[in-house]
């Protein structure tokens, strides 16, 4: 499975990679650290991810504005996009859902908390149909 992981702050990247790794499966990590730089991950066709985890709170772009970009666009709209963030407010929770997103996951304080959600998202998505984009 390719997943885009659109994250800003490299200790985050590390955690991922680090729970990634430790799973022990032929994934694949792109990374992006902000939504513009995604954008331009997503223009190349060959390479789409199969679902994208997405911070919300990123500089240039946040994560509100990738994703009514990402579901205007014909092709990349069925991408399964999973909030991974620090916000618990209900008003970015209510307008993720609103713009069509997969799931919406807080990230804990404890490392072990973290790595056990990581391994239910992935877990999940490895036996989802996926959409061919």
């Amino acid at each position: 499975m390719k997943i885009l992981f659109i994250e800003d702050d490299a200790i985050e990247t590390m955690k991922l990679n680090r729970t990634i790794s430790k799973l022990q499966v032929n994934h694949t990590i792109i990374q992006a650290s902000n939504g513009e730089e995604a954008l331009e991950i997503l223009k190349d066709t060959q390479n789409i991810p199969d679902i994208i985890l997405l911070d919300l709170n990123m500089p240039r772009m946040n994560g509100i504005e990738f994703l009514q970009i990402l579901k205007s666009n014909a092709t990349l709209k069925y991408l399964p996009t999973i909030i991974l963030t620090t916000s618990e407010n209900r008003t970015d929770l209510l307008e993720c859902y609103k713009i069509g997103i997969a799931g919406y996951v807080i990230k804990p304080l404890k490392y072990e908390d973290y790595e056990e959600k990581i391994q239910k998202v992935i877990a999940y998505w490895e036996i989802n149909e996926l959409v061919k984009a």
